[in-house]
């Protein structure tokens, strides 16, 4: 593990303010290793704070730059940001898994990378960084993370959420809701889950990943795909009132 006084030392140059070590070593702490080191604090606490901190600062920032979207398609962006694999990214940049404190047995399983250990670690940071310096400095540090990705998010479209795109082309052709079968195999610390998008009883997409969410969203890809190719099929071929009705030059 590397010294927490090495990422406090980052944290400073980012927001131009000193971070309580202390309370830093706390937002690192997992809560395996504080189950097997006689309770120490661990950062549920802080990632409780971070979370709020970070969905202000992300909503604030999205209305503001983006004045011409609807609230359903700033929620979109929104949950593309805050999500476990996005902030689990954003902690590998930071190598967030290097200083994170693991019991052996999340250490023995790939602990360190984990998204869902990652992305609460992100949270926990924010909220020291909140605790440490108030609310400008955890926004600095919020937006010096995530910026780039709520511009790539912007530009992002129907990939924003596959799901909701799926949903929203399935609901235009009057075919119903997506359903999602979803098998998983392997060890519990190492699983990989398929799934398949179901529209209208018929298995429109199949997706395969390292988690159940991952998988449906690469299975609605598929899917999204499929029906709006058959979409812009049935468009092209639909006869124009002027065929139809025989009406036209000549």
């Amino acid at each position: 593990m590397r010294p927490v006084s090495e990422l406090a030392d980052r944290l400073a140059e980012v927001v131009g303010e000193a971070c309580d070590e202390a309370l830093l070593l706390r937002a690192l702490t997992h809560r395996s290793f504080s189950y097997e080191n006689d309770g120490q604090p661990h950062n549920e606490r802080l990632e409780f704070l971070g979370d709020s901190v970070l969905g202000v600062v992300v909503t604030d920032a999205l209305y503001r730059t983006h004045p011409d979207l609807t609230e359903g398609q700033l929620a979109k962006l929104r949950a593309a940001v805050v999500n476990s694999r996005a902030l689990a990214e954003v902690a590998r940049v930071a190598e967030l898994g290097d200083f994170v404190l693991l019991g052996k047995g999340e250490e023995a399983t790939g602990g360190r990378d984990k998204d869902s250990i990652l992305a609460d670690t992100t949270e926990a940071v924010i909220g020291c960084v909140y605790l440490s310096s108030g609310l400008p400095a955890a926004s600095t540090y919020v937006h010096h993370v995530l910026d780039p990705l709520m511009r790539r998010s912007a530009g992002l479209g129907a990939a924003l959420d596959w799901k909701t795109s799926l949903q929203e082309v399935a609901s235009a052709g009057d075919l119903g809701q997506p359903q999602y079968l979803v098998d998983a195999e392997g060890p519990d610390h190492s699983k990989t889950f398929t799934a398949r998008a179901v529209v209208a009883d018929e298995v429109v997409g199949t997706g395969v990943g390292r988690s159940k969410k991952l998988a449906e969203q690469q299975a609605a890809e598929q899917g999204w795909q499929l029906l709006t190719e058959r979409a812009a099929q049935v468009v092209s071929t639909e006869p124009t009132v002027e065929a139809a009705t025989g009406d036209g030059p000549g």
